[in-house]
């Protein structure tokens, strides 16, 4: 009689059976499979799972209020976030942690606090019915008492950026490994904004048309254009309030009007915009160089719809402790973001973040230059189209974008899995979809999808 595997020799031989990257996605079903080798080998054969389902909470998450899963938790008080702008390669940390722990984040969105909308969330909420103790009392004091830094609402980013967290022992040359274990609402509603000069369609800094669209079909509509006025309140700015509530088949949903025809819902994806390592030094807390909207080479503003609950997100450090931040919580939002934000609303977000070594096995090879995703049904590549936090004439070149994240879908194939780049080219153009991640942020962006299902170990 064969004699039975510890628990740590069932782990390796699974992981010699399936593959590193394919053992998580095996382990979380491998119960139902029988706990056997065979078992895990079929669960990760099996069709890939489907985005976990959103739950609401009964009521508004308040700080410190509710479940908190994580080891750690960093609430977003205006003493721990910095409004506009990421942290420096030398700032100091609101959080440290070690390798591998758990940390539950309450993200505050900036709809709702921001300068063309009153700076009053009690105000702004309210005129859309919402109760003063539904509006949460962090966005509350960051819209109030925020002072770290000087607002310039025509200068600053929007982002309310929460951090940054020190991961123990990692360095420069490292990739710190970002699960995304849960993300839940804060709160039953949203916001949608599109804002004069910023979007798809934007009109340009001349006050011209930009290429491919004439001056009538500028978004917002430039005869409603108040910028020149200097006050932000009359910018002529659009903010849509999105409630939600359950829709089709019970899943909660963003509820927009549809005119006289009715409503238009659609599912909730919750997902982060941005998570970030420290890239930049600055010569400020507000240099341009860390302005919050564009994305660079360590994440930030990246505006990855996937990376929901159940994705990871690689990122290579540029500083001691990776000095890791988040922000830009989003509740949906649709591939491009065109009309400039998601639906944009608060976030409990449980990160798991690990540090992963040169030549270790545990982070593709690609990621140890450039900002890599992945979730449990397929690999994303990402292309920049100005990743290194140029400040002035930023690239917003999707072509460019587009190509780096082609270039980058060849290194992963080629390192990782083996193909020999010609043929890793000509697979790419047979099955492999590049999506747009967003085309708003200054530095646009690009994404593959390579699905796992086509692989095996």
């Amino acid at each position: 009689m064969s004699k039975r595997k510890s628990p740590a020799g069932v782990r390796d031989a699974l992981i010699d059976g399936l593959g590193r990257r394919n053992f998580l996605r095996a382990a979380a079903v491998i119960t139902g499979a029988g706990g056997t080798l065979a078992g895990a080998r079929a669960a990760a054969a099996a069709t890939p799972p489907v985005t976990p389902p959103v739950t609401l909470p009964r009521e508004v998450l308040q700080p410190r209020k509710g479940p908190i899963p994580g080891r750690h938790y960093l609430p977003s008080t205006p003493e721990q976030v910095t409004w506009g702008y990421v942290p420096a390669l030398d700032a100091r940390p609101v959080l440290r942690m070690r390798s591998g722990e758990t940390v539950t984040v309450d993200s505050v969105s900036h709809e709702g606090i921001l300068e063309d909308q009153g700076r009053d969330p009690v105000a702004y909420f309210g005129e859309h019915g919402v109760r003063r103790v539904d509006v949460l009392q962090d966005a509350v004091a960051i819209a109030r008492d925020y002072a770290r830094t000087p607002r310039d609402f025509d200068v600053d980013g929007p982002h309310v950026v929460t951090g940054p967290i020190a991961v123990e022992g990692a360095r420069p040359g490292d990739v710190l490994k970002v699960e995304i274990l849960s993300l839940v609402p804060r709160v039953p509603y949203g916001v949608v904004s599109s804002r004069h000069g910023k979007g798809a369609l934007a009109r340009t800094a001349s006050g011209g048309a930009p290429d491919g669209i004439t001056l009538d079909e500028v978004m917002p509509p430039v005869a409603t254009d108040g910028r020149p006025t200097g006050d932000p309140l009359r910018y002529g700015n659009v903010s849509v309030f999105t409630p939600v509530r359950r829709g089709r088949r019970g899943v909660p949903s963003g509820v927009m009007k549809r005119g006289r025809r009715g409503e238009v819902t659609f599912p909730l994806r919750p997902f982060m915009g941005m998570m970030g390592v420290a890239f930049a030094r600055g010569s400020g807390p507000t240099d341009p160089a860390l302005n919050s909207i564009p994305p660079t080479l360590g994440g930030g503003n990246i505006d990855i719809n996937l990376l929901g609950a159940g994705a990871t997100f690689y990122l290579p450090v540029f500083a001691d402790g990776a000095l890791f931040y988040t922000g830009d919580p989003h509740h949906a939002m649709g591939g491009g973001e065109a009309a400039l934000t998601a639906m944009e609303g608060s976030l409990r977000v449980t990160f798991r973040l690990s540090v992963c070594r040169p030549g270790s096995g545990d982070a593709p090879e690609v990621a140890f230059r450039y900002p890599f995703g992945e979730t449990p049904e397929a690999w994303l590549p990402i292309g920049l189209s100005d990743p290194d936090g140029s400040i002035d004439g930023q690239g917003s070149d999707l072509d460019s974008a587009m190509r780096r994240a082609v270039v980058n879908a060849l290194d992963f194939l080629e390192q990782d899995q083996g193909m020999e780049r010609a043929v890793a080219y000509a697979y790419l153009s047979a099955a492999v979809n590049f999506e747009v991640s967003q085309v708003v942020d200054r530095t646009t962006g690009v994404h593959g999808v390579i699905p796992k299902e086509h692989f095996s170990d």
